[in-house]
């Protein structure tokens, strides 16, 4: 059972309305109405009745209301007084990162951020882009690494949440060395990335571009974890589109080669400025200092 369900449950036991509920929650109604029936599931019976507008509680509902409240309740009021704890110390910052880049990029400039901003304590949360987004904006994170490409939108208010660009990198179509002839007529086959998935929206865009192969779809990876798509094309199943940063020491070795005009992509840093203790300001300022310093490309 996820704790956001219950703050779901929650919002929509107030509002009586999915539409609004969604709105309030910061996620699509779709998305919404899912958490709310996996919640019902979990629970075991139906918490709404469905059939009236505004939406009504059943008698069960009813009853879980009160539970599910007291929940919110007391997990906000630990949480808070743990934050609390985690401010009085200050040295603790917190980064969402997308999976990649936290195996590509942040060690590095992470090393680099603790050079020019002193001594802390990190914390990384890997995870996928629409995590990464929620978990921002629901407040348990200082700072939110991604990449970021004009023609794909970001849903992070920018007057809410500030962003650097902390560096560069781009999206590469790799296959391995000798692939068979035919796939220049016949097409190559693709490794996509699950549908939604933020690659794989970056990868329609680069496979629109001129001169990329032409392709077929032969393989999806609903985790839509690079890694894992990085060894399938390591392996010979197909081209896939990958951070250059992730397949650099394959290129160079030569176990996997470049077929298509690569993508560029901006690294992003986003801020939480709700979580505004003195450490995180102190690392904004180091990032942006490092953002002045690094040559333009």
């Amino acid at each position: 059972m996820d704790f956001k369900w219950l703050e779901d449950f929650v919002t929509l036991a107030e509002t009586r309305s999915f539409s609004r509920s969604a709105e309030l929650r910061g996620v699509t109604q779709s998305a919404f109405s899912r958490r709310i029936r996996a919640l019902e599931e979990w629970i075991g019976a139906d918490l709404l009745s469905r059939d009236s507008y505004p939406v009504t509680l059943t008698p069960e509902g009813v009853l879980f209301r009160e539970t599910a409240e007291e929940a919110v309740r007391m997990l906000n009021a630990r949480r808070a007084e743990f934050r609390e704890h985690s401010r009085s110390r200050g040295g603790e910052i917190s980064f969402l990162s997308l999976h990649s880049l936290s195996v590509t990029f942040l060690p590095g400039w992470l090393m680099r951020l603790k050079a020019v901003a002193g001594k802390m304590t990190s914390r990384v949360k890997p995870e996928n882009f629409d995590r990464c987004v929620e978990a921002l904006a629901e407040g348990g994170y200082d700072f939110f690494l991604t990449y970021a490409h004009p023609q794909v939108n970001i849903p992070l208010d920018p007057e809410l949440y500030p962003h650097l660009v902390v560096g560069l990198d781009s999206l590469v179509a790799v296959a391995r060395p000798g692939w068979p002839g035919e796939w220049l007529s016949e097409g190559m086959p693709l490794l996509q990335y699950s549908r939604g998935s933020f690659l794989n929206q970056m990868t329609r865009i680069a496979q629109a571009q001129p001169g990329a192969p032409k392709v077929y779809v032969a393989h999806i990876d609903e985790a839509s974890m690079a890694e894992a798509m990085k060894s399938m094309a390591v392996a010979g199943h197909g081209v896939v589109w990958l951070p250059r940063l992730l397949v650099e020491a394959e290129i160079t070795a030569g176990r996997l080669e470049v077929v298509a005009p690569e993508l560029p992509m901006e690294i992003r840093l986003y801020r939480n400025p709700s979580r505004g203790r003195g450490i995180t300001g102190q690392v904004w300022r180091a990032a942006e200092h490092m953002d002045r310093e690094q040559p333009s490309a």
